[in-house]
Parts: C-alpha cells; structure tokens; sequence
C-alpha cells in the first residue's frame, strides 16, 4: 500500500505538511529492484513476495557481506524465489530487468543502504534522480526526499489492509498508532470481509448487475463513503426494486451492523443473506409443513415488552434506565441506526436482532420485529424494543404502543424516553436551536411522509429553526417544496365553475438560508456540512452519504459558527469531518471512578 510521495506546501498555505494520496497497489508479478542485503532487504522482499511481485536483489557478493547477509535473504536466495545479481547496480538495470509489457522498464526500485558498493557506481541520489526522470516509482531509506513513494505501516488481516503514515515525519508513531488500531478491531474481521465480498458476488450473478443493481450498489471500490442514493425511497410502485432487494440488504448490513457483529458472522448468516425475500412475506403466522396454520401456545407466564430509545449514538447519553433495560433483557431487537457503541454494552448471553429495515422493506421488517416481540412476551421474556434517539420522535413508538394494547399488553408495556437527535445533534455541531435575537422557536419536521409522499412543507418564519429527519434521501425535492410553492399551491384552491378562488399564501424559504447536514451525530465519525438551501442538494450529492444524518435549517445555524481560516469564501459548503469529541471526560473522573463511570 504505498503512498506518493509528500509534496512541499504550497506558498502562503499555512500548512507545514502535505498530506498523501494513498493507494493499493496490484503488484501481482511486477519486478522489484531491491539494492542492499541487510535486515531491511530482507523486509522490503518479504513485503514485495506478500504482494505478489518478483524482487530482484542486486548488490556484490564476497565474504564480508556473505558473512553479513541477512539470514531471511539467504533463504529467499537458496529456494529461488528471490533472485540475486551479485555485482554492482548498473543504470541500465532500470530497462532491462523488467516485464516485457513494459518494455523490461522495472516496476520500483527500493534502496536499502545509504551507499552503494562500488567504485564505479552511481551514488543514492544519483539513482534516485534518474528514477523521477523515468517515472519509475523509489524508496529510499531515511531520505524522504529523494523517495516518490513511501511505504506505510500495514496491519493483515486477509483481505483486510490497514495502512498508516505519518508522510514522512520519522516520528516513529505510525507503528504504534497501527498497532492500537488493529488491537481495537474485532478478531475475525478480516475473514468477514471475504465472507461479505463472497456474497456480494453471488448476489450479482444471481440477480443480475444492471442498472438497477448499479443504484444500491457501488461496486467495489474502498474509497468512496455511501452514494447519496444509498437510503433513496422505495415506492410500492417501483416494481424494479423488488430484483435488488437482496444487495440492499447486504449494503445495510455492511453500513449498519456492529462490527462485533460483522466479524463474527457465520455460514448461516451467509445463507440467511442469500435466501432472504426468495419466499413470501404475506405469512400471517406460523405455519405447519403442509402451510396450515398452528395454533399459538400462550404460557401461563407473560412477559413484558419495553420501548427505549438509545439516544443519538454515543453510549454515554444513555438513559439509566435504558441501560438497565439493556442489561436485564431476555431478547433485544434492535434498530439498524442503534449505533455500535450502544449495542456493545449488550451481554453476550442476550440473543439480538437487529431489524432489516432499508428502502422497500421498511414495513415488513416493521412487522417481523412485532411478531417477535409478540412471541417472546408470550414466552414469558422481558422484550427490549430498542430505538434511536426517542421512541416517540418519528421512532414509531406510538403503533408499537397501540400494537401491542391491541393484544390485549397494555399492561405490559413499558416506555423509556432517549435524548433525541432533533435537539442533541444541532448542538453537538454547534448549532444553538434556540438563541435571543437569533431563533425563538424549534420545528421538528419528518422529510419523509407515510408510503413516501412529500409531507407538507413548513412555510418561512425568520426566527424559526427547522429541523428534518429521514430527508436526506430525498434533499432535492425537499429543497423545492421550501423554496417554491408545491403542485396544490400553484393550482389552488377551485370553484364549481374550474375559476381559482383562492391560493396558499405561505411563506417561501429564500434559497441564502443557512442550513447545516449533521451525519452520524456524538460518534466518532460524526460530520457536519454548512451550507445554504442553494447548494445542499449538490453538497450532499458531491461528499456523499453517511446515515443516519438530519437537516438543520435556520439562522441559527450561523449564530456560534465562525469559519476556520481558509474557509471563508472558499466554496459554497463546508466540511467538518474531525468526528465527535465532546465526551471523552473520563480523564476528569478522580483515580478508577473513570473505568466505571459507564456502569455505576
């Protein structure tokens, strides 16, 4: 995984560093001149066989470097799959040693050593130079500026690379900071990335790849977040959606499911992914292998179900109460948007399940979540139905409520309140709801109405703070009904005789106010994008999604914001992607309070 060499900063920048572009590389039996013997060599042709390439060592063999050849190198030499030129580097190695595509042009050249044996030859940085001139991409060590490119420290894990790169500052950190990171991630995770990469394919030969697919599937490409259509509506008219609701599944469970989760996946999940939505959904109940319906049986024992929200991600803005909920459960069926951090505080004891919700199958997931609740109170169990942010904010709470009341559970159900992201994510970005002279009153709007038509638009108050959730997806149409007046509106109101009588008068929002994207909101990957109605459409479609995210609209979201320096007048939008910070207070608790603070 090498990265391009750091460039110096451009004058006036500010900046005394130039960040990278990182790449991945198919080095699949490309030539690697390596010039050196030493513990170094030795890496750098471990790292080039792991790659697939064909290293060529070059350097003059006699006995006192016989005596200190690297004893991995001597291996590599004896078996053959290294090969070793004993004598000195000649400049025309360069264009004769390579593969015959490239006109015997080698693929990268790695110095070892900060000299070059021989009386005759030419020195590192001669080497070096006549390299650049040919675009042949060099390493040398301990001289990042005679180097095109940089080798990173690579955590493996099957198909799974880690890289990490401090650009050449020698600090000595990216090892430790890539350790960290690995240690941080869940055994197996690796082995999951080929399990889902395994469906993934599957998936695609067995229902098809084409445009259709193309929509909720982004191929394979690591460097791009979600597409702006990752959360796009499904219509029941979209009779196309159902062909690609397999590959919509596995894209929120990529997206959605813990990475605990993910790395523990199993040849059964596999399946569960590939056979999913093959059979009907009309089922009303268990049925028997002859498809007659069973007769439910109903313990003497009846449990409880309980409705908690989680908050709006980070597990320290739990309730609790929720939390002691989470942890007296018998069974816990989940949102997808419950974040990870809340999710990892389950017991592993605790079975889960997390509902599979995406565009087209909200319903049904809706009603797969119920039947089980339905079934584990019967059985006796305590239910957590657990949400984000409020069960009652647009978490559907209320029909869960009146569901269950319908079942004759009034009795048996319990409702726990969650902070929710309406309120907590404008001011995790900074954003005041509410400030004197600025806005005095907060509108909490859905973007989304039920079955996916257009909710009616709020009109224009100057002091008013809108806040839109489930919007994102469908940014554009909801930027035109704020900004012009709606299909109704512009028909109006008619008499017996076809005249129009009368028309809306409401208020349209000017296309200059400001509004603020808050993404994934008090969790470490949290972003905030600023902009105006003008531009958010393009925003989104430019940066890309991140759910869950919401809209903030108002002049409030100008009120605390002060442009960091370069940003002023820069672009239509800013970006604010330095994740979320603002609860790491545990180094305030006094001596061990701190590793229980979560708990107590």
């Amino acid at each position: 995984m090498p990265a391009l060499a750091p460039a110096q900063p451009a004058e006036g920048c500010g900046k005394r560093y130039q960040t990278s572009l990182l790449t991945a590389q198919d080095c699949r039996n490309h030539i690697h001149l390596i010039l050196g013997f030493n513990p170094l060599a030795a890496s750098r042709a471990t790292q080039s066989l792991a790659a697939g390439a064909k290293p060529i060592i070059i350097f003059p063999q006699n006995a006192e470097n016989h005596t200190n050849l690297h004893y991995t190198l001597a291996a590599y030499i004896n078996s053959g799959v290294v090969t070793h030129l004993s004598r000195t580097f000649q400049e025309r190695d360069l264009f004769a040693l390579g593969r015959e595509e490239v006109n015997r042009v080698v693929d990268a050249v790695f110095i070892t050593t900060t000299s070059i044996p021989g009386e005759d030859s030419l020195t590192v940085k001669a080497i070096s130079e006549l390299c650049k001139r040919n675009r042949i991409p060099i390493n040398v060590v301990d001289a990042p500026d005679l180097c095109s490119f940089s080798l990173l420290s690579v955590h493996v894990d099957g198909p799974l690379q880690i890289g990490v790169t401090t650009n050449g500052r020698g600090c000595k950190l990216a090892s430790r900071i890539r350790r960290e990171v690995a240690a941080s991630l869940p055994v197996g995770l690796g082995e999951a990335c080929d399990r889902l990469g395994s469906v993934r394919r599957r998936i695609v030969q067995a229902d098809g790849s084409g445009n259709k697919t193309k929509e909720v599937d982004d191929g394979v490409d690591d460097s791009v977040d979600q597409a702006a259509s990752f959360n796009k509506l499904v219509t029941e008219e979209d009779a196309d959606a159902a062909k690609t609701r397999r590959m919509r599944w596995l894209s929120q469970v990529c997206e959605y499911w813990p990475l605990k989760r993910l790395a523990g996946i199993t040849d059964e999940d596999v399946s569960a992914i590939l056979d999913s939505f093959h059979t009907s959904n009309n089922s009303d109940g268990p049925t028997t292998a002859n498809g007659e319906a069973t007769a439910t049986q109903t313990p003497k024992r009846i449990g409880r179900v309980i409705l908690a929200g989680s908050g709006p991600g980070h597990p320290d803005l739990l309730t609790r109460a929720t939390y002691k909920a989470i942890q007296a459960a018998d069974l816990i069926l989940a949102d997808k948007l419950v974040p990870s951090g809340v999710l990892e505080l389950i017991p592993r004891r605790t079975p889960v399940s997390i509902a599979r919700k995406f565009p087209g199958n909200a319903d049904r997931a809706q009603e797969e979540l119920l039947e089980q609740a339905l079934q584990g109170v019967r059985e006796g169990k305590t239910v957590l139905r657990l949400k984000q942010g409020d069960p009652f904010i647009y978490g559907r709470g209320g029909e869960e409520v009146e569901f269950f009341r319908a079942q004759g559970m009034a009795d048996r159900v319990v409702v726990l309140p969650g902070i929710t992201s309406s309120l907590s994510a404008p001011l995790f970005a900074g954003i005041p709801a509410t400030q004197r002279d600025v806005a005095d009153q907060v509108l909490i709007c859905t973007g989304t109405g039920k079955k996916g038509k257009a909710p009616v638009p709020p009109e224009y108050v100057a002091s008013r703070t809108v806040v839109f959730l489930m919007a994102l997806h469908r940014i554009g149409g909801l930027v035109g009904e704020l900004t012009e007046p709606t299909g109704e509106e512009k028909e109006g109101q008619q008499n017996g005789h076809g005249n129009v009588v009368s028309r809306s008068r409401r208020a349209l929002w000017p296309l200059d106010t400001p509004c603020a994207v808050i993404e994934r909101a008090s969790c470490p990957d949290q972003r905030v994008i600023r902009t105006t109605l003008r531009y958010v459409a393009e925003a989104i479609e430019q940066e890309g999604s991140r759910p869950p995210g919401l809209l903030v609209v108002g002049r409030a979201c100008e009120a605390s914001y002060k442009p960091r320096t370069g940003d002023e007048g820069s672009k239509s939008w800013v970006v604010e992607d330095e994740g979320f910070k603002g609860l790491d207070l545990d180094d305030l608790l006094p001596g061990d309070m701190a590793g229980v603070a979560a708990l107590s």
